[in-house]
């Protein structure tokens, strides 16, 4: 995912303080862990990413640490940390919180405003752009902010925060199943398309059935049945 950065006039770049070392490796290997570019099982070692990132070892094993709390990586001293793939308890732990959330974040959602359905409308645009593109891992992203923005039209901050502490894993398993099921990637636009038209209408009950069947999705992925 790229970013642009506009610096002040008179600032440069070396003016611009960096983040923390160990800010920097828990940045890289994140993101690297989500986008796939580490995938599960692969180990890193502390070398390798002390020299990708420009940094000694010691905020290496800080950012591991940190990685390792949040369920991303396993830690093997003297050898290196895992990078742990995505389970199929993970999997079905995600989708039961989902549904929990955003069924009834969607009825809540009824009547919609019009600046949550010009949002949605903006999001699926897109996300229909990032597909066609072929880039996946921003497409994910975009999905992800997609039901976030429903979630969050509800007012209630206690619920988003708890729907925010998915992010990651919801990134993670989006990325993984868009690569492994490209076809989904289309019947996610048109489900998106059917939250969105039922959202507008005014149709609770029917806004509801579509996230129950569009998360529900890949609760057939977690138990094999989906090929």
């Amino acid at each position: 995912m790229r970013t642009c950065c506009i610096y002040p006039v008179g600032m440069t770049l070396a003016a611009v303080k960096q983040p923390p070392a160990a800010d920097r490796v828990y940045t890289h290997v994140k993101q690297g862990v989500l986008d796939r570019r580490y995938e599960g099982g692969t180990l890193l070692t502390e070398g390798e990413l002390a020299d990708a990132v420009g940094v000694s070892r010691t905020p290496v094993r800080e950012a591991l640490l940190r990685l390792e709390v949040e369920g991303l990586i396993k830690l093997y001293p003297k050898k290196g940390a895992l990078v742990l793939p995505v389970s199929a308890q993970e999997i079905a732990d995600v989708v039961e919180t989902r549904l929990l959330v955003e069924e009834h974040a969607a009825r809540k959602a009824v009547p919609a405003p019009p600046g949550l359905i010009e949002r949605l409308e903006e999001l699926l645009a897109r996300q229909k752009e990032q597909a066609a593109a072929g880039d996946l891992a921003a497409a994910a992203v975009t999905d992800r902010c997609f039901h976030a923005v429903i979630v969050r039209s509800g007012g209630n901050e206690i619920l988003s925060r708890l729907y925010d502490q998915l992010r990651d894993r919801q990134l993670r398993m989006g990325v993984a199943v868009m690569h492994s099921h490209p076809d989904r990637i289309a019947k996610t636009l048109a489900e998106h398309r059917e939250i969105l038209d039922a959202l507008r209408s005014g149709d609770a009950d029917a806004a509801v059935d579509v996230v129950h069947r569009h998360i529900g999705w890949f609760s057939h992925l977690a138990r094999g049945e989906v090929r």
